[in-house]
């Protein structure tokens, strides 16, 4: 992680830690950046970037500043205006952008924001062009052999245009439409669209394949995304999934690029058993590639223990969808994901997309001819203890001795019949510590351990 990026974008308070200024400096350097490196390659057409936002209130904020310093640096800006970070991506693939900029802070409360950079394969941007973003934020960055404090600006015809480009988000509508392989009339779908991204496409999506459609938490006001709705919030959607007798439920987060699910029982069906079912459902069918599923440390003991069961591969990565995808994409994988419902369908979609999860987990009901909680049978899931400490410094509170001798004593009571993992979140300041094992009073004994020491250290923000 750099300074200002981590391991999902620029990501903080509006106007506290990511305030208007920094947005507009990031739109300078891209628009400037991708533009001169056009020239330098002989090709003289304006940099093209294009932008979407979820539904806080501050995104609109930052798209105005953002396409301010593009413009100013001669970069064509094109806006998707409300949409998913999937659609981004997509937009930024199929229609040879040189970047994308998705504005959202995910599942964080609204007054938190965020700038997620994707480059022209749709793929999240690489380390070494965000540490010349981040440069230059810093007041100097060297690229193209030279040492740059202030980056030019453009003139006359050479200043950037906006451009109003809502058909990009609606052939990524239809894109997901294409993806149905069913018909999905006579099922009762439930979603909640966490007040976000999500809540003028996902309905459109379903309505279009023959489901009768249930939606909440839909009426954004920019202030109302993921508070008490969403993939965050996932009690809401079960108590209405079982109150209105739906047959299957789904929930995404604030950009729409997670996915969980509910089933008809209101039981929670989270990224483990996600890939658990659409690995199941590849490999009976030969479609599983490599014959691996690419999964987080955080994912579940047993979710390993039923691939083990079917004879599937798995691989762990570092936490983070972006690990995942570069996994995925290096080893030739077709499905990956995390625990929290980032789902990779590297066939279709080059980030977590939740519509597409959802759609993807309808094929198999529809497939299958099976109800959701039939298709979670052989998985066994351990019970799971996670604990969030807000910390000062999360590295100095993880390489505490006393801290990583609370750890080691867990690792060592635990042996082979569960585990403890403590890593730092990439977006906030905080400190995990979670732990599986056989009973959740064992976990929570376990975790209450950890984090005393953390709390006795003083390392608690």
């Amino acid at each position: 992680m750099g300074k200002y990026f981590g391991t999902d974008g620029f990501r903080g308070e509006a106007n506290e830690n990511l305030t208007a200024d920094h947005a507009y400096k990031i739109g300078r350097f891209l628009g400037w950046y991708y533009g001169e490196q056009k020239r330098r390659n002989g090709d003289d057409t304006p940099a093209r970037i294009v932008i979407g936002k979820d539904t806080r209130r501050s995104s609109y904020m930052f798209e105005y500043t953002l396409v301010g310093g593009l413009v100013a640096s001669g970069a064509n800006a094109y806006l998707l205006h409300v949409t998913t970070t999937p659609s981004v991506a997509y937009v930024a693939r199929t229609d040879n952008f040189d970047c994308g900029i998705m504005i959202s802070a995910s599942h964080n409360p609204y007054y938190d924001n965020g700038i997620k950079l994707i480059n022209g394969n749709g793929e999240k941007m690489d380390e070494e062009t965000i540490a010349l973003v981040e440069d230059y934020l810093d007041g100097k960055v060297e690229v193209f052999g030279e040492t740059y404090e202030e980056v030019p600006y453009a003139h006359k015809d050479r200043i950037g245009c906006t451009v109003d480009y809502v058909a990009g988000r609606n052939r990524y509508v239809g894109y997901l439409i294409s993806l149905g392989m069913y018909s999905f009339k006579g099922i009762k779908v439930g979603l909640d669209c966490a007040n976000g991204s999500s809540w003028n496409i996902a309905k459109a999506v379903f309505d279009a394949l023959g489901a009768k459609t249930y939606v909440i938490n839909a009426q954004p006001d920019g202030t109302n995304i993921n508070n008490n709705a969403g993939s965050t919030h996932i009690e809401g959607l079960q108590k209405y999934v079982v109150d209105n007798g739906l047959d299957v439920g789904f929930a995404y987060d604030g950009d729409a690029d997670r996915c969980l699910c509910v089933d008809e029982k209101g039981n929670l069906v989270d990224g483990d058993a996600i890939l658990y079912i659409y690995g199941k459902y590849m490999k009976e069918r030969g479609k599983l590639l490599t014959n691996t599923v690419v999964t987080t440390v955080m994912s579940n003991f047993g979710l390993y223990k039923a691939f083990d069961e079917l004879g599937i591969g798995y691989a762990k990565t570092a936490v983070g969808d972006k690990y995942v995808y570069e996994y995925m994409n290096q080893n030739g994988c077709r499905i990956g994901g995390e625990q929290s419902g980032h789902i990779i369908f590297s066939k279709y979609a080059s980030t977590g997309d939740g519509i597409l999860t959802s759609l993807k987990m309808m094929e198999v009901m529809m497939a299958r001819k099976a109800k959701m909680s039939q298709l979670t049978e052989g998985l066994t899931i351990y019970p799971q203890v996670l604990e969030n400490v807000r910390v000062v410094d999360k590295t100095a509170a993880q390489e505490d001795p006393d801290v990583k001798a609370a750890v080691k004593a867990v690792e060592e009571a635990l042996g082979d019949t569960g585990r403890i993992l403590v890593r730092e979140s990439g977006t906030e300041p905080l400190l995990r510590v979670m732990v599986e094992a056989e009973t959740e009073e064992c976990c929570r004994k376990y975790v209450d351990q950890v984090v005393g020491v953390v709390k006795a250290k003083g390392h608690v923000a």
